[in-house]
């Protein structure tokens, strides 16, 4: 063993006067030296550190000090650096230097430090290893060890104890420890415990193997444990606690309460379905609910286009478990439900963790789970959106979408997911459980026993396995408390799964309902990863531990939400064995199963030790306080009781277990000790034989702390418990994940102090970014040096192997990533790379988390009347105890202070929030082995008690309770400044607020201050005698804490609680002086939670003082009262209080809106108070709200004394009361505007380039306005800022885009002329831009990623420069697909960009995708709007129901700047002294305005009716006037284009928030609203970026881009220039124009209706006006011509839209000339064309027909063909009957009238939905023609041959012959030129028909020649032409062969053709031979005649 010594002399050559810190850093682990206080030049430290290291030195390691001048409000700035390589000191072991520091930038600075290190073995100082346990050291003459470290963090001397193993008598000087926790690599000076000595006597003789090798890691690797870890330096300045957790403030469970949640489901199509001529059906599933799109007929690829809403109200973990089910039926209908083609599943939570919460435009793989060798089924396309409350969604926005999506490449899978998923086998083992609770009453088990007569357990236990929508389960165990299953459940599901998560659970089964028992979700993301080095999720066998409701039976148990998994369970069920597996299924192979159903088998038993060795366990806690006793209690007598597992519960543990003495399960301590001294083997009766378990405190009565909350009179006697369990060992699991946690907790402190720097702006956030960067990349190579440990432990799972592996990997690449990231930390960047560390801190919780559990979490509960009320869990990886410091529980021996709840839902709301009672505890659980430390983290100065009957031979009996011999009365004084942001408590709006302070059992009261949100109370509360036990050092480094609660007082009835914070002290011992740098302390800002919620910040100081043998006279005096009203209430002291300067704040009255009733009276008189810190201002009264809301004087101020921190500002109130009558007032309602920052006047800065008067700028514009277009700019999204400027040469698609259609139907042949465009040409052109530029943004971001990755992976050297893979831990796969998908969005942005013909040039609008406010800062320029509150806060999560306390709203603004004003601000030229600051304001008469609101369409709306449609229409409300446009509301639409303008006239101010709502129509009842959005037209008509009237890009005086204001381009600028009192406009020859020192350019000249060119100077200025950023001073971006997307919003459903609208809003004053018409958007009428389809002829027909007589093929065909979504309409050819060649000759001709949209490219159908319809429906579907060939059968159904479809805008041209036309038409459609009928016109060719054999294998069946024809309706007027043959315009009959024809209608002509052709030879030689064998008959018969004949001569 070695020792690492440095001893840190002294630093030199500082400057300033400041306090000194130094920091010593060596392998990761560093030291904190004292603060060497007011220390000019030189700092004296003389300090020794000392690292004891198991290893020699390497000669690379490096030692780090760095010096800082330490601040305790701020964090300490760093003065210097000193690096040193150790390469000497390894070598000759001593070196002495002194040598200079160097800076931030590695430059050397004149600072320089004196330091001797020196490096030898312990050995040789004389310490001896005994038993690997402790080093120990005998006295120490030279002082090595003397640590006398006594700096701010240090100051406990350990051991003043009184046990025998604790004394140190003098021996050795006291230790103060460095640090965390005790020093415990060396206990320095521990005598050998005697217990040690006794164990040793009778350990059997071999030493366990593992045992030695655990004994040697810890001599090598741990021996650097308890020392201070970086502690942050904020966390230094606020004195880190060593003996002390931190509390966690937030107290409310927020699991298990219910949300909302809204699921939109849009299916559009499916493509490519298994099966023939089907008639589809999509049937969408969330849980249970089920809904169905409409049927196709006969379609492979049926369009739907149907959007589905499902609304949940459950708490978030049983939302994102439900799985949606997309599925397509076949042929379902009301008689028969159909066949299923194929499925797909994924769960919410997948849809949910996607960015935006959505899925949109994406394909889903349908697969059969019946068959799961089939492959895919198909696929259909949807979007899938998840809205919880508060989210909102940015839907991409919806325009004409092309078709010809690549299915491939936007496959409906979350990113990194492969898309050719593999079928899997998940297997979930379940072996056995224990510990299960009584699921029966006892009364039954004895009525049972009476007839059986034998005692069973009271429980039948199974086990239910949900995953994936699917659910099995094991066989039911009848009464048992230990069942044993050995069962597996198997799920067959694709793999990787779109469901996170299996849940399993033990459920009870009864005769008449089961329920559950506990519930455990294995998260499959925990147990697998998809790294290149990843593993198939793998689990145990190992426990898990399951909770739930409290463990007694109740037959009505209400917390049994707990049990199904919902919420923090209360205490421990039962632990379950079980383990995961997952196979790959190799589809191919013959003997697999094909269905996805269910299995159940059994499986072998496992070992005992395969889930670790069993190992006894010991607990102990101490209870140093019980405070905060909730007064409903406090009148009985109280206990607490802890219990681990089952182990400790007395009440209800569970029944005596019938199985070995293994599994001592229960509290029965009587019986467990019998059973342990008769049974048990040597080691372990020995010395645990009397060590009986106590698990709860005394029973004790109460004592009142004040009105609210009583405490347990403790004092110096404390209680303790402890609890001996047996656990498998799997500590490595939780060391592990301590490690991880701790690192991140570290973490999160540091950014959170980078938060805090960034919020209040201090200087060098980059350093503290440097700072905590460094600390995560020592961390994670700490973590990766520590996890390697005992590898080879029993009862390591697969899981446990891969894990550590990933874990390590993860960790190293962590830490390279925070290195390198360190490095590139600037100023500039420092925010961008904080958002990357804030992910780390994601990655590393995830990996902290610890899947296989192990030892069951620890519960105290609070006991009174035997019955349980209030309960605090505590994980037990928190208090386990390692050797190793950073493997240790963050609460292991330590005090923390434990606020208990109450369980389950008892604890939602307010009850949740008022503490049951608090403790103080310190707990120690850790290996009985190891018991000797238990006692080491207690606060020193006790002496222990243990039970009277131990026996007196055992010294290691834990005591039974502490007594505190040691005692420090302190005063305590708490410096209550303000609070701010309070919860508004009463329903005025506002609170009586005051807090209560509560310390150790003291509580005061500060005084109640009425009617405010922001209280200041100033006040001083003193707790004088205040008792605390234990040795004054430490409680200087560890006070207790400060618990501060603000309650509103009500006048009847308790008071009302508001909110809770928790502050720490300053300590002053009797020794130290009261003065700089500790005291006086700052005051600090303390957040104050309320739940969950934050509920405003507290401004306030503590300060602890001790009292010293001379009392209270010692203390530094107090003030006493300095006013006379309040009495004996103390101010906050001079030097604690801030600093004040003088400020003047105005205030702009402007006026009051939308004020509601007030006890159902109106406002009539109201008048507007300011308040700011006790000084205001009042408003003039507004002498008729009806009549003019508005003031009538402006601007007012008042002069008031304010911090000079702007920080410590307090907050201004705004409060509006109504004058009533008789000099009442009453409130109205108030505002608080916490920060006044944005307020602070600046004075404009004359040097900025804004005010810079040399020379003259060009500003450079195209003036070839008419070859490109202005730069478009378009602002993204409010996140980012940049800004793409595109050159708008754009074009239309490539061949490959086979020329999109142009837009709104510029045809480029014969129709670019003007008179086609219309508006919404311009809209729909608007639109691509839209989309292009979100597309370049994409691929730019693409571009971006990629080069980050890139770097990062290069530099972190994951990868060679040359390999571009993205990081290394990532899978090759995952980047593969991840820059597919880049590339794709570079791709489709090129395509976007680059690849374009010019196009004909449509004037284009911005179309924003949100509300126009957001682009503008909601037109807040100079008018403030403050929203006045009344009422009570709702307690919903975060502020949802503020919308509803919204009682109106103020209107005005302020300005605060400090005194004096310098005089050139009021010198300057028409400075209106009445209107201070506020100058150039508009008057604020009435004035009356003409509102002018196009609603163009809605997109997305919430179905209002039963069949999931609605029938919108637009209500349009302004003040008193509403427009309904109820008669033209559109039926069955989701998706309405309205296309309606309307003109409403108002007058402002009376009349300024504009409602537009939609409406669904209803034939019956009233008529729903389905969501509105609310303009404040006020804000926008005043705003300086003139939201009157959108400035359009061109200037035109006709067609469809007609000026609409009624001032024209040049009166605007003029008047701009005159308001803004710039020189200009000048306008000179040559088309140029100088406003201000700037130069525009544009053109000069503009044609009229009849193309005459006139003069004008319009173009010019409307250049400036597009371009006003760019005017210095007075410059910003005006509103252009615009359309704004709006959310809809239904208040009874807050914060979900229910769909968005699009629309914009002109205004024009009506004292100005009035505009010219509305233009017209109404929507474009489709146009009526008629297609005719002539089918000439078929060919290579595939033959079906097999013939009667002959056995021929052929085939009887026939062609039909309809257009998609009119399929009623169906046309048939006549049937060539009896084709042999598969040749068919038709000329046919099919006709087809349709609307047809140009823009949208859809053809438009109105029909009914069913008989029982109202009214018609429309709907629009792309254009495709479907024709199919078909065999005709007379008496069966015609089968189907095959098919083609053809989408009218882009299909491939038909081939010229029948010999060119193949199946690659289809097949490779994507790269062969595609043609449009609506340009083409005409088309003739054959085109392939297809259709899918047995093997899903497309083949081809045959060939069509066809000939489309496209007229329009006036045209086919002209010509007309008949259906088939006939009149007019006949077409000739067919040339068919003679044998087609219908042989039962012509028999004769079937025997000729049939038998003449083939057998006409046959038949002749037939007839022939017939002809012979008469003959023969013949000559046979009559020649016997002829003979008698002959013979007889007649």
């Amino acid at each position: 063993m070695l020792a690492f010594m440095v001893h840190l002399k002294t630093v030199s050559h500082l400057r300033g006067k400041s306090d000194r810190i130094a920091k010593v850093t060596f392998r990761g682990l560093s030291f904190y030296s004292r603060v060497a206080e007011n220390c000019e030049d030189v700092a004296h430290f003389n300090e020794t550190f000392r690292w004891p290291i198991a290893s020699r030195l390497d000669e690379n390691e490096m030692l780090e000090i760095q010096v800082y001048n330490y601040s305790k409000v701020f964090s300490n700035r760093l003065v210097g650096t000193f690096c040193m390589v150790l390469q000497k000191v390894a070598e000759e072991g001593h070196v002495q230097l002194t040598d200079t520091l160097i800076d931030d930038n590695n430059a050397s600075i004149k600072t320089s430090i004196t330091i001797e290190i020196r490096c030898q073995s312990i050995d040789s100082l004389g310490g001896t290893c005994s038993n690997g346990e402790y080093l120990e050291v005998p006295d120490d003459p030279d002082g090595m060890f003397a640590f006398e470290t006594d700096s701010l963090l240090s100051g406990q001397s350990h051991g003043s104890g009184t046990s025998p193993g604790r004394s140190l008598h003098g021996s050795i000087p006291t230790f103060r420890k460095a640090g965390k926790g005790v020093f415990s690599a060396m206990k320095l000076g521990k005598i050998k415990m005697s217990k040690d000595d006794h164990k040793n006597r009778d350990e059997p003789a071999i030493l366990d193997m593992e045992d030695l090798d655990r004994r040697a890691m810890r001599l090598a690797g741990s021996l650097e444990p308890d020392t201070i870890s970086l502690a942050s330096v904020t966390a230094v300045t606020t004195n880190v606690s060593n003996k002390r957790s931190k509390p966690d403030i937030k107290m409310e469970p927020s699991s298990g309460r219910p949300v909302d949640y809204q699921i939109s489901i849009t299916v559009i199509e499916a493509r490519q379905l298994i099966g023939l001529n089907m008639d589809p059906v999509v049937c969408v599933e969330i849980g249970d609910e089920k809904k169905y799109t409409s049927m196709k007929e006969s379609t492979n690829c049926p369009y739907f286009n149907e959007y589905f809403v499902f609304d949940f109200h459950v708490p978030p973990d049983v939302m994102f478990d439900k799985i949606i089910k997309i599925s397509v039926i076949h042929s379902k209908n009301l008689l028969r439900s159909g066949t299923l083609v194929g499925t797909f599943k994924m769960d919410v939570g997948t849809v949910y963790s996607q960015p935006e919460h959505q899925f949109y435009h994406k394909w889903a793989m349908l697969s059969d789970p019946a068959d799961i060798t089939a492959g895919c089924k198909g696929y259909v396309k949807c979007d899938i959106a998840v809205v919880g409350k508060g989210d909102n969604i940015k839907t991409p926005h919806k325009a004409n979408e092309t078709d010809e999506d690549d299915i491939e490449g936007n496959l409906l899978l979350p990113e990194g997911i492969p898309a050719e998923r593999q079928w899997a086998k998940f297997y979930v083992k379940i072996h056995r459980a224990e510990g299960l609770p009584k699921m029966n009453t006892s009364i039954m088990a004895n009525v049972k026993k009476a007839f059986i007569g034998e005692n069973r357990d009271l429980v039948d236990p199974y086990v239910q396995v949900h995953f994936s929508g699917q659910k099995g389960k094991t066989t039911v165990q009848k009464s048992s408390y230990e069942p044993i299953w050995n069962e597996q459940v198997i799920f067959t599901e694709l793999f990787p799964p779109l469901c996170k998560r299996i849940k399993v659970q033990i459920r009870d089964s009864d005769k008449v309902n089961d329920v559950a028992i506990g519930t455990h979700f294995i998260d499959l993301r925990k147990i697998s990863n998809d790294g290149d080095k990843g593993f198939l999720p793998t689990l145990g066998p190992a426990w898990v531990n399951m909770y739930g409701s409290t463990r007694h039976y109740t037959l009505m148990d209400e917390h049994q939400d707990l049990n199904d998994g919902l919420g923090e369970g209360v205490s421990f069920r039962a632990r379950l064995l079980l383990s995961v597996a997952v196979e790959i299924l190799d589809t191919t192979s013959p003997e697999i199963i094909s269905s996805t159903d269910v299995q159940l088998e059994p499986v072998s038993n496992i070992s005992e030790s395969a889930t670790g060795k069993m190992e006894e366990f010991f607990l102990f806690g101490s209870f140093l306080e019980a405070t905060m006793i909730d007064r409903k209690i406090g009148d009985k007598t109280i206990s607490f009781e802890i219990t681990i597992g089952n182990y400790g519960n007395q009440i209800d543990g569970v029944s005596r277990p019938s199985s070995s003495k293994r599994k001592k399960k229960d509290g029965d301590n009587e019986e467990e000790e019998s059973e342990l001294i008769q049974n048990s083997s040597d080691e372990e009766a020995d010395e645990d034989a009397e060590l009986a378990s106590v698990s709860c405190t005394p029973l004790m009565k109460p004592v009142i702390t004040d009105r609210n909350y009583f405490h347990l009179p403790y004092f110096e006697k404390k209680p303790c418990v402890y609890i001996k369990s047996w656990w498998q060992d799997q500590r490595r699991r939780l060391y592990n994940s301590n490690m991880m946690d701790k690192i991140a907790d570290k973490l999160e402190e540091g950014l959170n102090d980078v938060q805090e720097i960034f919020k209040t702006e201090k200087a060098f956030p980059e350093r503290r970014v440097r700072g905590v960067l460094e600390e995560l990349s020592i961390g994670c190579s700490r973590f990766v040096t520590l996890a390697n440990k005992d590898v080879n432990q029993a009862g390591r799972t697969k899981l446990d192997r891969e894990r550590l592996r990933s874990c390590m990997r993860e960790m190293e690449s962590m830490g390279q990533q925070a290195r390198q990231i360190r490095t590139q930390v600037k100023k500039n960047t420092v925010r961008d790379k904080f958002k990357l560390v804030q992910n780390f801190l994601q990655r590393l919780r995830f990996l902290a988390d610890e899947p296989q559990h192990s030892i069951p979490d620890v519960f105290i509960w609070m006991m009174s009347n035997n019955k349980r009320i209030a309960y605090a869990r505590i994980p037990s990886k928190d208090i386990l105890y390692s050797m190793v410091d950073e493997e240790m529980g963050k609460d292991c021996s330590k005090v923390k202070a434990v606020f208990l709840k109450l369980p389950g839902k008892k604890g939602f709301g307010p009850a949740g929030w008022t503490v049951q009672a608090k403790l103080e505890l310190y707990l120690w659980l850790g290996l009985s082995k190891q018991r000797k430390d238990f006692l080491n983290g207690l606060p020193n100065g006790f002496e222990e008690v243990t039970a009277a009957k131990a026996a007196p031979g055992l010294h290691s009996a834990p005591p039974v309770s502490l007594v505190y011999n040691m005692k420090q009365v302190f005063q305590l004084r708490a410096h209550m400044y303000q609070a701010r942001s309070l919860f508004a408590a009463d329903s005025s709006g506002l609170s009586d607020p005051f807090a209560r302070v509560f310390f150790s059992s003291h509580s005061q009261v500060t005084e109640i201050l009425s009617e405010t949100l922001c209280p200041t109370w100033d006040q001083l509360l003193v707790f004088d005698d205040v008792e605390l036990f234990g040795e004054a050092s430490e409680l200087r480094d560890d006070p207790p804490i400060i618990v501060v609660e603000i309650y509103d007082q009500d006048t009847v009835g308790k008071a009302e609680f508001i909110g809770r914070t928790f502050a720490k002290p300053t300590v002053k011992m009797c020794d130290e002086h009261y003065g700089p740098p500790r005291f006086p302390p700052q005051l600090e800002y303390y957040q104050v939670y309320r739940g969950n919620c934050s509920a405003g910040e507290l401004l306030a100081a503590f300060e602890l003082l001790q009292i010293g043998p001379g009392g209270r006279a010692d203390l530094p005096p107090l003030e006493g009262p300095t006013d006379s009203e309040h009495g004996p209430i103390l101010p906050v002291p001079l030097g604690i209080r801030p600093v004040l300067s003088r400020y003047r704040i105005e205030v702009l009255f402007w006026g009051l809106r939308d004020l509601k009733r007030i006890n159902l009276a109106q406002v009539d008189r109201p008048r507007v108070d300011i308040e700011c810190a006790g000084k205001g201002v009042q408003s003039v009264l507004i002498q008729n709200y009806k009549k003019n809301p508005n003031f009538s004087t402006l601007v007012k101020w008042f002069e008031v004394d304010l911090p000079e921190n702007e920080l410590l500002h307090p907050p201004l109130n705004i409060r509006v009361v109504d004058c009533r009558a008789f000099g009442r007032y009453i409130l109205v309602g108030s505002h608080a505007v916490t920060s006044l920052r944005r307020f602070i006047y600046t004075t404009p800065d004359k040097n900025s380039n804004n005010w810079a008067t040399a020379g003259d700028i060009i500003v450079n514009m195209d003036s070839d306005s008419a070859v490109r277009k202005m730069d478009t700019v378009v602002k993204l999204d409010a996140m980012s800022d940049a800004v793409v400027k595109v050159d708008m040469t754009e074009d239309e698609g490539d061949k490959k885009k086979k020329k999109k259609k142009k837009k709104g139907g510029v045809e480029e042949d014969d129709e670019t002329d003007e008179r086609v465009l219309d508006w919404w040409s311009k809209y729909f052109a608007s639109i691509e831009t839209l989309k292009e530029n979100l597309r370049a943004q994409e691929a730019a971001q693409a571009e971006a990623e990629d080069k980050e990755d890139l770097e990062i992976a290069v530099e972190t050297g994951d990868i060679k420069p040359d390999d571009l893979l993205l990081k290394g831990s990532r899978t090759k796969e995952k980047s593969r697909d991840k820059k597919a998908s880049k590339d794709k969005r570079k791709g489709q942005a090129a395509d976007g960009l680059e690849k374009k013909p010019s196009k004909a040039r449509v004037d284009e609008l911005l179309v924003y995708n949100k509300e126009l406010e957001c682009e503008y800062g909601d037109f807040e320029d100079w008018l403030h709007t403050f929203n006045l509150f009344r009422g009570k806060a709702g307690d919903d999560d975060e502020h949802a129901q503020d919308d509803d306390r919204i009682v109106g709203r103020f209107k005005g603004s302020l300005c605060m700047y400090k005194l004096p004003l310098s005089e050139e601000i009021t010198r300057e030229a028409g400075f209106d002294p009445t209107m201070g600051m506020f100058q150039n304001i508009p008057h604020n008469d009435p004035i009356n305005v003409l509102v002018r609101v196009f609603v163009v369409r809605a997109t997305d709306l919430h179905p209002a009716d039963i069949n999931g449609k609605a029938d919108p229409y637009v209500v349009i409300k302004l003040g008193k006037s509403e427009i309904r446009d109820k008669e033209n509301y559109i039926s069955k639409q989701l998706n309405p284009v309205f296309g309606k303008s309307f003109d409403i006239e108002a007058t402002f101010p009376m009349e300024s928030m504009l409602t537009v709502s939609v409406y669904d129509w209803d034939l019956v009842g009233t008529d729903d609203l389905i969501g509105e959005t609310k303009i404040d037209l006020e804000n926008r008509f005043y705003s300086k970026y003139r939201a009157t009237c959108g400035i359009s890009t061109t200037y035109s005086v006709h067609g469809y881009n007609i000026w609409r204001d009624p001032m024209k381009p040049t009166q605007i600028l003029a008047k701009l220039c005159k308001d803004g009192k710039i020189d200009g406009p000048h306008y000179g020859p040559g088309g140029k124009v100088k406003v201000a020192n700037r130069i525009f350019l544009g053109t000069t000249e503009i044609e009229d209706e009849n193309g005459l060119k006139k003069q004008t100077e319009e173009h010019l200025a409307l250049t400036v006006l597009n371009h006003w950023e760019e005017i210095p001073r007075v410059g910003c971006k005006l509103v252009p011509e615009h359309v704004e997307t709006r959310p809809l919003l239904n208040p009874d459903k807050p914060g979900i839209e229910q769909g968005r609208i699009e629309m914009w809003v002109d205004m024009f004053p009506m004292d100005m000339p009035a505009p010219g018409p509305a233009i017209d958007i109404s929507p474009r009428k489709p146009k009526r064309y008629e297609l005719r389809v002539i089918i000439w002829n078929t060919d290579e027909v595939i033959l079906e027909d097999d013939d009667y007589f002959t056995g021929e093929k052929s085939s009887d065909i026939f062609v039909r063909g309809w257009l998609k979504g009119q399929q009623e309409d169906k046309q048939d050819t006549d049937v060539h009957y009896h084709s042999l060649t598969g040749e068919g000759n038709f000329n046919w001709r099919f006709v087809y009238p349709f609307d047809y949209l140009m823009a949208e490219e859809k053809i438009v159908i109105s029909k009914k939905e069913s008989m029982f319809s109202w009214d018609e429906t429309e709907y629009k579907i792309p254009p495709r023609l479907t024709l199919q060939v078909w065999d005709a059968d007379h008496f069966s159904a015609d089968d189907f041959l095959g098919a083609i479809e053809l989408d009218l805008n882009r299909f491939p041209r038909g081939a010229k012959t029948a010999k060119q036309c193949s199946l690659n038409m289809i097949k490779n459609e994507h790269e062969l030129p595609t043609i449009s009928i609506f340009k083409q016109k005409r088309v003739k060719g054959w085109w392939p028909f297809v259709a899918r054999d047995e093997n899903d294998e497309i083949e081809l069946t045959g060939k069509v020649e066809a000939e489309l024809h496209l007229v329009t309706l006036e045209e086919a007027e002209k010509s007309p032409v008949g259906l088939g043959r006939n009149e007019p315009d006949p077409l000739e009959k067919p040339n068919r062969p003679d044998t087609t024809f219908l042989w039962f209608l012509s028999p004769l002509k079937a025997i000729r053709y049939l038998v003449c052709n083939r057998y006409k030879w046959l038949i002749i030689k037939i007839v022939l031979a017939l002809l012979l064998l008469i003959m023969l008959g013949l000559f046979l018969y009559s020649m016997p005649g002829y003979l008698v004949k002959k013979l007889l001569g007649a």
